[in-house]
């Protein structure tokens, strides 16, 4: 079994920064891909961004320039560092990765999600 477990989620001004981050554990052969996607309250949930196994990054258009994904793969961790934070970025983040149990074999793991609330 897979577990992802976020962390790093909170209340923060306009203008603020946060960082999340994602780990990976349990019966991992190999990751293709880490990334974040977030729902807002009444909307679909949508991705952040989100980062390949060999590095190569994409990005919302909301949020290029103002997130960076990174991805330690030793450590099977993802990174979001938020900047400048806007209040329509309030949602709930969740962690979701592309790993491959056995070879050959990849399917798609969701983490429980952490509150974001961006708010004066």
């Amino acid at each position: 079994q897979v577990q992802l477990v976020e962390s790093g989620g909170g209340l923060v001004q306009p203008g603020g920064s946060l960082r999340l981050s994602c780990v990976a554990s349990g019966s991992i052969f190999s990751i293709y891909s880490m990334g974040w996607y977030r729902q807002a309250p009444g909307k679909q949930r949508e991705l952040v961004a989100n980062i390949l196994s060999a590095g190569s990054t994409n990005y919302a258009d909301s949020v290029k320039g103002r997130f960076t994904i990174s991805r330690d793969n030793a450590k099977n961790t993802v990174n979001l560092q938020m900047n400048n934070l806007k209040p329509e970025d309030t949602a709930v983040y969740h962690c979701h990765a592309v790993i491959s149990i056995v070879t050959g074999t990849f399917s798609g793991f969701w983490g429980q999600g952490t509150q974001v609330t961006v708010s004066s």
